[in-house]
């Protein structure tokens, strides 16, 4: 199967071979950056701390759902094929390749990342543990209070598997294998919902590096939380939560950054947390107050809201149950500290410190919020000109040139053979072959005017 894939890969995603080859020939990394990665062996946590000098590769899997979906092993499978083409590539020279390329390919995709270009996942640990529907834990995630929690905070000691939902999704979106396995992890897992997910997920990615041949079990990477709750008050998260709140200019700089107003002032820079525990996003409602320039209060509500159905029900819809207000005070933001204010930030603003040199998407375009996109370019350019946010750049050596943005082409993306959903687990396809035979296509997603538009591929 891995030569299959390799050979529609270099095929129809040549030029994004091309793009990251050359960028690697321009490219000097940076010793302050050394991100703390980990990564699952038979069970066991590996952690360790990787040198600047390499080029990240970011590509990711979700905290929402416990299986690794179609979607998320296509991502990872087009993340290493792009890596090791490109590091292959960069050591030997473009051109066509040949017979005896694809072999040495084919020998590098199964063995780990180790060259000057490293894939890696940024697994964000702020969303909810059933943001689209598709939790088998669904029912007990509600019944236990958690549904409007952030997944790094959810417990498992009441969550299991939803009987209803296994009779209605089974084979669509989850299969038994797969809830047995999941059961299996909760007894193991310290009552720590995302030390489940990584121990179910990275058992799959073995599994699956042995049917594909590709060595799947990427390093990675929690954020924002973890990492939140392991900074010191110095640190570059809470450096960055403290200057986008300096005063009303900052903070007007942020909004410019998402295209908002600053008329309303309703959107959030980071969502204050809750003390019953509540930190879903799309639960908060909020309002900034200033006195002056100076940043005076957030006003901050949570209330029961709906989230996203699944690709086989559009009226299966998930809930973030809340009920709760409270204000926060402006100085608890402009000098911030996650242990006293527990909050989410928005993706833009926390992914400035994430070490990525390039990225792949998963589906923007019609699966992915393009305007996401822009407020990620924007900060970035923002970190570059403006004087406030450009000591982020110089005191953190954080990474503002806009990284290489790929992109899992939509209509190529992978699904389930049958219900044609990519939400489908990867324990529902029967044959994996049927997956293989779709291919593999990535394009170029290239800055146009401060924003990220798609290359127009046939």
């Amino acid at each position: 199967m891995a030569k299959t894939i390799l050979g529609d890969f270099l095929s129809n995603s040549w030029s994004c071979i091309e793009t990251l080859v050359r960028e690697l020939s321009v490219f000097h990394g940076d010793e302050k950056r050394k991100p703390q990665m980990f990564y699952l062996k038979n069970g066991k946590k590996y952690e360790f701390t990787l040198d600047g000098r390499h080029f990240f590769l970011r590509s990711s899997v979700e905290y929402s759902n416990p299986q690794l979906t179609v979607e998320e092993v296509q991502g990872i499978i087009g993340t290493r094929l792009l890596e090791v083409c490109a590091n292959y590539f960069h050591t030997v020279g473009l051109h066509e390749p040949d017979s005896r390329d694809i072999s040495e390919i084919c020998e590098k995709l199964n063995k780990p990342s180790e060259e000057l270009v490293v894939s890696f996942l940024l697994n964000t640990d702020e969303t909810e543990p059933d943001r689209y529907s598709m939790n088998p834990l669904k029912e007990s995630i509600v019944k236990s209070g958690q549904s409007a929690f952030p997944s790094a905070s959810v417990k498992t000691e009441e969550l299991k598997i939803d009987d209803k939902f296994m009779q209605k999704y089974e084979k669509s979106l989850i299969s038994r294998s797969e809830a047995e396995l999941i059961s299996r992890q909760i007894e193991t897992c310290n009552n720590s919902y995302i030390d489940m997910v990584d121990a179910v997920k990275y058992e799959q990615m073995e599994n699956l590096s042995t049917s594909f041949g590709i060595n799947l079990t990427l390093c990675s990477m929690r954020m924002p939380l973890i990492i939140l709750r392991n900074e010191k008050t110095d640190d570059l998260l809470h450096c960055i939560i403290k200057t986008i709140h300096t005063d009303y200019r900052s903070i007007e700089t942020a909004y410019n950054c998402m295209g908002r107003s600053m008329k309303n002032r309703t959107t959030l820079l980071t969502i204050p947390h809750s003390k019953k525990g509540y930190g879903s996003k799309r639960a908060a409602r909020g309002k900034i107050y200033f006195d002056g320039t100076r940043l005076k209060s957030v006003k901050v509500g949570y209330r029961t809201t709906p989230l996203y159905p699944n690709a086989i029900d559009p009226e299966d819809v998930s809930v973030a149950e809340a009920d709760d207000s409270f204000t926060v005070e402006g100085d608890k933001l402009t000098n911030y500290s996650f242990g006293e204010t527990p909050s989410s930030p928005q993706f833009f603003v926390y992914s400035l410190g994430s070490p990525e040199s390039a990225v792949i998407w998963h589906g923007i375009g019609a699966f992915g919020a393009a305007q996401m996109l822009k407020s990620y370019a924007a900060i970035r350019v923002v970190c570059e000109t403006n004087p406030l946010f450009r000591n982020l750049k110089e005191q953190f050596a954080i990474l503002v040139r806009i990284p290489l943005q790929f992109n899992l082409m939509p209509k190529h993306m992978w699904f389930h053979p049958i219900h044609r959903n990519i939400d489908a687990s990867i324990g529902c396809i029967d044959n994996l072959q049927d997956l293989a035979k779709l291919g593999m296509r990535l394009e170029n997603l290239i800055d146009v005017s401060g924003g990220i538009e798609m290359r127009k591929t046939d």
